[in-house]
């Protein structure tokens, strides 16, 4: 039984910051640095001209001073706020009313909170005490797409139900000038802000996409690939030399999970533009196929688990025709990687 998507609404950090601030914020801070060129030349070929922060560039919790307390605090506030946002414009999207959902799923990896934001987006929205919860909370980039996974699952199990899907991330909060590493100042030029929200029903609310397939997979000892850390100064996003590999190595179980299947379009999860192209050489398409995913690097950065339902909101505005079959695949840290096929329905 198919699950339909309803089309995916976004809302970004409130502040543009472009890739010339950043690259002048990392001269002033590291002026002295030996690697300051080089950190430079990453920074400006990252495909990133512009990102949205949730707040400025020069606050405290940003590039300045803040402790891992007020940073994570921040980080949760705005995301929680981001989130009920796109949440009420996705009902809205799909002629709904909160009262009509059955169960909500989250994904948000940035700003710790206990409740997360499935309890607060309850209150928040005023859902149904009796709504159903999964709160994913450390699926990172590839939230979005495990978030529309374990929506899909849940239809199968409950078909009269709605599933509220909600991403958010605010990647800024991991922007730290204690961190002087090549890998850290593309960090800084990639991440951006935002929250998207979507629902999934097991019949038709408006034309999109019908998932019919879904994938999960983990690349066997991989876990240091891309992973995220913790210390006195805030959040931290580390990587070894062999992860912007890491997606090709998982391109045979993906090819051999679509068994020779359509792809017709992509929405392509925006890492980087090394990740985009791979990925879409690996399912025989053309950069034509991934300028969604390519715009949303360009425009508003890598927006962590948000960012594939941006790509499709992109998509939704941009359809492909009734019929067509397409995929939707994202990567995590681990190294994992997420993906749904399935047509786009009139």
């Amino acid at each position: 039984m198919p699950a339909y998507l309803s089309p995916p609404r976004t809302v970004l950090g409130a502040h543009k910051v472009t890739t010339e601030e950043i690259s002048e914020d990392i001269q002033a801070h590291h002026a002295d640095h030996p690697r300051l060129g080089a950190f430079l030349r990453v920074v400006n070929n990252c495909g990133v001209r512009t990102r949205y922060f949730s707040r400025p560039l020069q606050s405290p919790t940003v590039a300045g001073r803040a402790g891992v307390h007020e940073r994570t605090q921040a980080a949760f506030d705005d995301a929680l706020d981001m989130s009920e946002r796109a949440a009420l414009a996705a009902l809205e999207a799909a002629h709904l009313t909160p009262d009509d959902i059955g169960a909500i799923v989250t994904t948000h990896a940035t700003g710790y909170a206990v409740p997360n934001l499935d309890v607060h987006l309850i209150h928040r929205l005023g859902l149904r005490p009796t709504t159903r919860r999964i709160a994913l909370t450390t699926v990172a980039c590839a939230g979005g797409v495990h978030a529309l996974v374990r929506a899909a699952d849940l239809i199968t199990v409950r078909p009269t139900e709605k599933v509220l899907v909600v991403a958010a991330e605010v990647l800024s909060t991991a922007y730290n000038h204690s961190a002087a590493t090549t890998e850290a100042m593309i960090y800084k030029a990639l991440f951006a802000d935002a929250a998207a929200a979507a629902v999934i029903s097991s019949a038709p609310l408006t034309a999109g996409l019908a998932i019919e397939d879904t994938l999960e997979y983990t690349l066997p000892g991989s876990y240091d690939r891309y992973r995220g850390r913790l210390d006195a100064h805030g959040m931290h996003f580390d990587s070894t030399k062999q992860a912007p590999k890491a997606p090709a190595e998982t391109f045979p179980s993906l090819v051999q999970w679509l068994d020779g299947r359509a792809v017709e379009f992509a929405a392509i999860h925006p890492g980087s533009p090394r990740m985009i192209a791979d990925t879409a050489e690996a399912l025989g398409l053309s950069s034509s196929h991934t300028r969604h995913s390519t715009d949303t690097l360009a425009d508003e950065g890598n927006i962590g688990g948000v960012s594939v339902l941006r790509v499709l909101e992109r998509t939704y505005g941009d359809p492909p025709s009734t019929g067509e079959h397409g995929v939707a695949v994202a990567y995590g840290p681990g190294f994992t990687t997420a993906a749904l096929h399935g047509r786009w329905q009139a």
